[in-house]
């Protein structure tokens, strides 16, 4: 396994705007303008990850093999927070309405753009094969179920499932104190 990972200097050399301790970064993963991504401490990004953008990817986050952050217009993923496999996050997305072309390769006037920083506060795990729209804010400690379309903010301490995500249920906030003693705080 250590040798499907950079080395530390390896992920110095990658280009990254800053990078913590402790980071693990599969060799299969895949980092486009990486002189917009800031990678905090004891982050691991897993196989065929693609990561575009302006990214600030906080402490103790786990990204899962084969999701995509877009981060065109802002990602922020804040301590403690993690992606399951195959979860994709859109900082942007063209308009699919018909009223428009679509795709980075037509003019700009030709097109209308949906955007907005994406933000995963503290404590949150998007599950398996979701995927996250642009412009919005996941609150602290929320959970969202596989297979999710999150397209709108979701409160803090809750679940949420479905296409679109909607609540589910309080989710247990027993993860506070188990940081407090995994930190010695």
């Amino acid at each position: 396994m250590i040798n499907s990972f950079y080395n530390e200097e390896e992920v110095k050399q990658l280009g990254f705007k800053s990078v913590g301790k402790n980071v693990f970064i599969s060799k299969k993963a895949s980092f486009y303008s990486p002189e917009n991504i800031s990678i905090g401490d004891n982050v691991r990004i897993d196989d065929f990850c693609i990561l575009s953008g302006n990214i600030i990817l906080g402490n103790y986050i786990h990204i899962s093999a084969y999701c995509a952050l877009y981060g065109s217009y802002g990602i922020i993923m804040e301590d403690f927070t993690g992606l399951s496999p195959r979860t994709t996050i859109f900082s942007a997305i063209d308009d699919f309405s018909g009223d428009y072309l679509i795709g980075p390769m037509v003019e700009i006037n030709f097109r209308n753009i949906i955007s907005g920083k994406v933000i995963i506060k503290k404590f949150s795990q998007i599950g398996a094969n979701c995927v996250i729209f642009p412009n919005l804010i996941i609150e602290e400690g929320v959970a969202v179920g596989a297979m999710s379309l999150v397209n709108s903010s979701l409160k803090a301490w809750g679940i949420y499932v479905g296409i679109p995500a909607k609540f589910l249920k309080p989710r247990n906030k027993n993860l506070l104190m188990l940081k407090k003693k995994f930190l010695n705080e």
